[in-house]
């Protein structure tokens, strides 16, 4: 690592423009991850409406964000290690299952009439279990359909695709629950999930074909080896500094920014509040998207520690101007800003990530990374959700945001810092 220049040992070529989509292997994938995160997001929609007409119990709508994502933080390594070891192709396959068994369970529930709080936590926690697990397979796939050198064009492109299902996601589901009704819409959203699935058993690609045979060893996956990882990536300042990045924009900004949006909608005060609200969420997904297409087909952004730096200090500048802009049209713009420059932030970190891990460590070190990265999302409940309560949501998003700047240029200063 050349710490003068904030680079990775090897910086790929630049690819050519949509290498990933030009890739008949990662093709078809891209579109069914899509399809996969769609159903993720299609699945949120109907039953969080359920469980509020049912229960209406703000305790279990907390919890349904805490479920999500406290799987990641704690099982995120360990599930690279499963990764690292097995054919990544029956990894994602079983995760796959489970989202679409989880589906299935909920449509018996609705069916039958029987849902309980029990059921519905239960179910909720096995969801995020099976959104921590494919993370990173996911990852090492990418990594074998197109190697190093169009490695950056993957991972921007299967975080594009992935934020197309989530903005669309919304209007599927709705679409679902007012089309079919709960019962036959959860249980409709099962085929989403099998473009995914199916596709998995053609390709020959397993996760590990470009790694030169490295070899594997079947013993037990333990929580032992998930340690020994993180011991091992402690003392390298870039990657630390990488996964720093990535757990900072998650833990103060996070998944608070969309939950928090009825209020701005509100406070913004520009003509119908339900209408505001629509164009805000619409525009903090769209961000993702266009970003993701334009820095695609201009290729304006390396994968270097310093792009990723920028990237996430401009996603904190971005998120605090919208907290304090009084005006509705600047914080539309403004929220497709964040969402480029979050784009940018989280797919040149995990491409550094994986361009610097050793090809047998690989799946773990993408465990790490993912753990911070989204594991953290939680936090920002806190910072963000719980403090808004206290000071109000601009205050909290304000300073939570400013901690996300201050944070990133400590992280840039450890990059700096002699081994």
């Amino acid at each position: 690592m050349c710490a003068a220049c904030g680079q990775s040992a090897h910086v790929p070529a630049a690819p050519r423009r949509f290498a990933a989509l030009r890739n008949p292997d990662a093709r078809p994938y891209l579109f069914g991850a899509a399809l996969a995160m769609m159903a993720d997001n299609i699945e949120h929609v109907i039953t969080y409406w359920v469980l509020w007409e049912k229960f209406h119990s703000p305790v279990l709508s907390g919890f349904q964000v805490i479920s999500h994502w406290v799987p990641f933080l704690f099982l995120s390594v360990w599930f690279g290690s499963l990764a690292d070891r097995y054919d990544c192709r029956r990894v994602i396959q079983i995760a796959q299952g489970l989202f679409a068994l989880v589906s299935a369970a909920w449509g018996v529930l609705f069916l039958t009439g029987t849902l309980q709080i029990w059921h519905a936590c239960v179910l909720l926690v096995l969801h995020g279990v099976a959104g921590a697990l494919w993370g990173p397979g996911e990852q090492l796939m990418l990594h074998d359909f197109v190697g190093d050198d169009e490695l950056p064009s993957a991972v921007r492109l299967n975080a594009t695709f992935r934020s197309l299902g989530v903005l669309f996601g919304p209007a599927v589901g709705s679409a679902l629950l007012l089309g079919l009704g709960p019962t036959w819409g959860i249980f409709a959203n099962i085929a989403f999930y099998l473009p995914l699935t199916l596709f998995l058993f053609r390709t020959r690609f397993t996760g590990h074909t470009r790694d030169g045979g490295v070899p594997r060893d079947r013993k037990r996956v333990g929580i032992t080896d998930a340690v020994r990882v993180l011991r091992d990536v402690r003392a390298d300042h870039t990657l630390v500094s990488m996964i720093i990045l990535g757990g900072l924009g998650s833990f103060f900004v996070g998944a608070s920014l969309q939950s928090a949006m009825p209020l701005f909608a509100t406070d913004l005060g520009s003509g119908n509040a339900g209408t505001a609200y629509g164009i805000l969420l619409f525009a903090n997904g769209a961000g993702g998207v266009l970003g993701g297409l334009v820095l695609e087909a201009t290729g304006w952004i390396r994968p270097t520690v310093i792009s990723a730096v920028i990237s996430t200090a401009l996603y904190g500048l971005f998120t605090l101007l919208f907290a304090v802009t009084p005006n509705y049209g600047l914080a539309v713009i403004l929220l497709v800003a964040g969402g480029v420059a979050n784009l940018a932030s989280m797919s040149v970190g995990q491409t550094v990530v994986q361009l610097m891990a050793a090809p047998a460590d690989r799946g773990r070190v993408i465990g790490v990374y993912g753990m911070s990265a989204n594991g953290l999302r939680f936090g920002s409940g806190i910072t963000v959700g719980l403090f808004g309560a206290v000071v109000g949501i601009h205050w909290s998003l304000g300073l939570s945001s400013a901690a996300l700047l201050i944070g990133t240029a400590l992280a840039a200063w450890h990059t700096r810092t002699p081994r």
